[in-house]
């Protein structure tokens, strides 16, 4: 392959306390809590809204937010789920009278109005391409927008892309997939009318598998397929797997999306043939992003691990705790491969009040000096990063490397050297739930 020299001169055109890049959950916990400190935050994203899974993904639903007696991911996540869902959430508890299914219009309008009385300056369509550094710190990122190339120069910055593309491109190593490189599949949600919820019953591994054997699918799928009510009369699916999307590779997420859009009319098919109340549903629309389970995983100081979870670890450094349960999915459409997530999927959930720690280490990059990490891609194995990787579990770590960034960047420090006390108080004051705190 050849390769070209391409050099030209950019303009540096923000220069603030704290820069986040990526607006999905965990930036947008990020930038919110970053801004809380009187700090100058700048948030950048790529996509034409915030949100990321949960609004231009069209992720039907939110995964746990309690423990059935705390409110695990409060804070800027409590705001938020407080006006989504007009005082259906027991801010307490966190327990909801109603289900927590996703109108993503009514998210993105919330996200927006949050940041913006936050004061945290933000702009769609700003996809970072490059970073320059001066050793181990980072002094630019480099974006493109439809202005042109520009440079923003920021104390403190933090990840929030989901695939650790921040980090990557300031030479933090990573791991990926399992110890052969094999990544969980991802889904193409999508949003439904015409459903007659009152007839709708749930599924069960019988109907899909008579399918399969049908020849319905053009690649084989024995996961059930998930969807849940929006309205009286729609519905939003997190349907099917695509397999061997690599999220860090333009062409494999083509190739993906793609295949997400074929197998939506297949599993319509399967819908109005193999189940009752979907006989006259109608597809309104697939998402405009490829829901990704699973790429990098960015090595940090500390890393989290099944072990944790087992065993309700709690830390003296602990940002957060979370329980949402080991969730892998299948990474190949083989009956073995469904059987064994299946099964491994059933077997790994929490009890009512039990939950696992989060230590701060686990949003600090190795070999940096000036860069936190949020999101799915923190320090954790493989099996965490199937818990931490949903949307609450992203709140919870945003929030948390929001405003250590803040307060490095106020107090003039490494993230390394931070004094977690502080910052355990300073997310106390947000509204985090800590009861392990050391304050």
């Amino acid at each position: 392959m050849e390769n070209v020299t391409f050099l030209r001169s950019i303009p540096v055109r923000h220069e603030v306390d704290v820069l986040v890049v990526g607006g999905g959950p965990s930036g947008c916990a990020a930038a919110w809590a970053a801004a809380q400190s009187g700090q100058k935050v700048l948030l950048l994203e790529g996509h034409s809204c915030l949100g990321g899974l949960g609004t231009a993904g069209m992720v039907p639903a939110f995964m746990s937010i309690s423990d059935g007696y705390h409110f695990l991911c409060a804070g800027f996540a409590g705001k938020l789920l407080q006006r989504l869902y007009s005082g259906e959430i027991d801010m307490q508890t966190g327990e909801a009278k109603t289900g927590l299914s996703i109108r993503a219009e009514d998210l993105k309008r919330i996200y927006d109005e949050l940041l913006e009385e936050a004061g945290v300056e933000f702009y769609f369509h700003s996809q970072l391409i490059g970073v320059m550094q001066d050793g181990r710190r980072i002094d630019t990122a480099v974006f493109a927008a439809k202005s042109g190339l520009f440079a923003v120069r920021a104390k403190q910055f933090v990840d929030c892309t989901g695939d650790g593309d921040l980090s990557v491109m300031a030479g933090v190593p990573f791991d990926m997939g399992d110890e052969d490189g094999n990544v969980m599949a991802g889904s193409l949600c999508s949003l439904w009318a015409g459903i007659d919820w009152k007839r709708v019953q749930k599924p069960d591994d019988r109907e899909i598998e008579r399918a399969v054997d049908d020849n319905i699918f053009k690649i084989p799928d024995y996961a059930l397929p998930g969807m849940w009510k929006i309205s009286d009369l729609t519905g939003g699916g997190n349907i099917g797997h695509v397999f061997g999307v690599d999220a860090t590779d333009e062409h494999s997420l083509t190739k993906g999306l793609i295949r997400g859009r074929q197998y939506v009319r297949e599993y319509e098919k399967y819908f109005k043939e193999y189940l009752t109340g979907y006989e006259n549903m109608e597809l309104i629309s697939t998402a405009s992003l490829l829901g990704i389970r699973e790429s990098r995983r960015i090595r940090c100081i500390e890393t989290l691990t099944y072990w944790d979870f087992q065993n309700l670890s709690v830390f003296e450094n602990e940002i957060g705790r979370y329980n949402y349960s080991v969730d892998v999915h299948p990474s190949n459409p083989s009956l073995e491969e469904h059987l064994k997530t299946h099964g491994d999927f059933k077997a790994r959930h929490l009890s009512k009040g039990q939950s696992y720690g989060i230590p701060y280490g686990a949003l600090v990059p190795v070999d940096t000096e000036n860069l936190l990490v949020a999101g799915r891609c923190i320090g954790t194995d493989r099996l965490m990063e199937g818990s931490m990787r949903v949307m609450p579990g992203c709140y919870i770590s945003g929030q948390a490397a929001g405003t250590a960034a803040a307060l490095c960047a106020e107090a003039g420090v490494k993230p390394a050297e931070l004094n977690v006390e502080k910052l355990q108080k300073a997310l106390l004051v947000l509204g985090a739930y800590l009861p392990n705190a050391h304050v």
